[in-house]
């Protein structure tokens, strides 16, 4: 965006800055009348036949841009990954505990990986890991769509998932 004598276009067509057109003028022409009215010639858009420029206060106009730009990034949605660990030797009230947070998760927006941990000995039985994460799953089938299938990397054995969009997903 330029503004006052970097704009290099020879003819404008120029708002004034309460939104009326100008019409089409030189650049000479359109910087004397913004220095008349004490304000700055503004390009906005360089790319149209001729440039377009408006007069404003260029430290008001900054300003709104500005708060522009933080309202749609305030309203703009996030997605973070969420992570669950889940060892084994989990018990039944506790796996409940985990899945009312995953939920809330995905409630949220957020997309979840799961991981089963393995330790020590229970990597000679990997089925038992796999058991587990498909009863995850299943009791989520309702809220959530995997976006991977299971993969096995070292001692955990891993799953993403996010918020299914036809599902209804209710904050617990």
């Amino acid at each position: 965006m330029r503004i006052n004598g970097e704009i290099r276009a020879r003819e404008l067509r120029v708002i004034g800055e309460s939104g009326e057109q100008l019409g089409i003028m030189s650049k000479f022409d359109a910087l004397e009348t913004a220095r008349d009215a004490g304000l700055d010639l503004v390009e906005i858009s360089a790319v149209s036949e001729p440039p377009v420029a408006k007069i404003v206060d260029w430290g008001k106009y900054q300003y709104q841009k500005m708060k522009e730009q933080q309202r749609n990034k305030k309203s703009a949605s996030h997605s973070e990954i969420k992570q669950m660990r889940i060892g084994l030797k989990i018990g039944s009230g506790d796996l409940d505990i985990k899945l009312r947070k995953i939920r809330k998760f995905l409630a949220d927006g957020d997309k979840v990986k799961i991981q089963v941990i393995f330790r020590g000995r229970e990597m000679a039985h990997p089925e038992i890991g796999h058991e587990l994460l498909s009863r995850v799953l299943e009791s989520l089938t309702d809220v959530a769509t995997t976006d991977q299938k299971p993969i096995m990397a070292g001692r955990n054995l891993s799953v993403m998932i996010r918020s299914n969009p036809n599902a209804k997903v209710e904050n617990p």
